[in-house]
């Protein structure tokens, strides 16, 4: 009996959300195809099923246009090497995993060299320049979305894509334990929680932290056995936080890190828009969705983005399901207007929000993984 040819992979993913994607579908390669070998660059979680990564996936983990300044030449530098090392192997494919700005510019010249090329995961809505699509169309052989909604854009694009679903979709149990996670916490049962998400970055927080808190205390003096959950993403904004917290006396609970803990205690949530309005959406709490920019950039993004909505739920109904407010209308009487009617029932976003979750729930890394060998004529296995 003969063994198909082996396989290489390539794949490179640049912070923690990529290694997580990453790793998830390298197990899948590998169910469907055990004469694997992957090369390139991930993360902790890739390195165990088995990635030889060339340098730490932390040295492509940069935030922020002032960090990537510094670290500009040494970026630039280890991507021409990386393009170089994998022109000479001619892997069977190579696989992007996020990180546009590093991953989009390698794909166009392994192309170029006659590599096959897959893109997992859309850049997001503001990146859907008409320039970076023409970039895409040029660099990239498969575009592996985890939103319908995106595979609907590049359609129109003429982009070949796949909706895989997303992979938090599959790990999210389609209903959460509040009792436990209350428990967890050392929440009363009987009262009702508000999370307080006001993001993840230092700027986010800095610019929604007191609005949160001054619109929970707001929330208090209609509902005064109201109880806050905030989680905090790292050790820098807890203390940010705190610092806010000083001279208020509130029942707030900050936790480190467990926003899913928070999410599946809470009965509604006060969230900044990013993707944890999509943690939000799959654990079905109620939200409202408050983002604040600074005023520069809100004009500029106010002109480049197409869409009616800002915020993932929305996007993915297609409709104003959860309120937003943005900027100027984002004010403490404002989104307590928008929350308390949420506190006693918020059914309409709840079984929207079931609805949605059960198309996202499509087993993403092992689509992924259909879709690369089916890509790359191995779906023999």
């Amino acid at each position: 009996m003969s063994h198909p040819a082996p396989l290489t992979v390539a794949l490179v993913a640049g912070e923690a959300s990529g290694d997580i994607l990453g790793s998830g579908l390298m197990r899948a390669l590998k169910a469907r195809h055990p004469h694997i070998q992957f090369i390139g660059v991930g993360g902790p979680l890739m390195e165990a099923e088995g990635m030889v990564s060339r340098f730490p996936m932390e040295r492509l983990a940069v935030m922020g246009l002032v960090e990537v300044l510094g670290r500009l030449r040494e970026l630039l530098a280890r991507r021409k090497q990386l393009i170089a090392e994998l022109i000479a192997c001619k892997p069977d494919v190579f696989i992007g995993i996020d990180a546009p700005d590093f991953t989009l510019n390698m794909e166009l010249k392994l192309r170029q060299a006659g590599i096959k090329t897959v893109h997992y995961v859309s850049p997001s809505v503001w990146a859907w320049r008409q320039k970076r699509v023409l970039k895409i169309r040029k660099g990239c052989d498969l575009m592996l979305t985890l939103l319908p909604f995106e595979a609907r854009f590049y359609e129109e694009q003429g982009v070949p894509v796949r909706f895989v679903g997303h992979p938090l979709a599959d790990t999210i149990a389609l209903q959460a334990d509040r009792e436990q996670a209350r428990l967890q916490l050392g929440l009363p049962s009987d009262h009702p929680v508000v999370a307080l998400m006001p993001g993840s970055r230092g700027g986010e927080v800095g610019r929604l932290g007191e609005l949160f808190l001054d619109s929970a205390q707001l929330l208090l003096q209609s509902q005064p056995h109201t109880r806050f959950v905030i989680p905090c993403a790292n050790p820098q904004r807890r203390a940010q936080l705190e610092q806010m917290l000083a001279g208020r006396t509130m029942p707030v609970t900050l936790l480190d890190g467990g926003s899913h803990t928070a999410l599946a205690a809470c009965d509604a949530v006060l969230i900044a828009s990013g993707t944890a309005t999509l943690e939000a959406l799959l654990y079905k709490r109620p939200m409202v969705v408050a983002y604040r920019l600074a005023p520069v950039t809100y004009w500029i993004l106010k002109r480049m983005v197409k869409s009616p909505y800002v915020s993932l739920p929305n996007l993915l109904a297609q409709r104003m399901l959860v309120p937003e407010l943005l900027q100027d209308d984002a004010t403490p009487q404002a989104l307590v207007a928008q929350l308390l009617p949420l506190l006693a029932g918020g059914e309409e976003q709840t079984s929207a929000f079931d609805a949605i979750h059960r198309t996202l729930r499509r087993d993403a890394s092992n689509q992924a993984a259909d879709a690369v060998l089916k890509l790359i004529g191995r779906n023999d296995g």
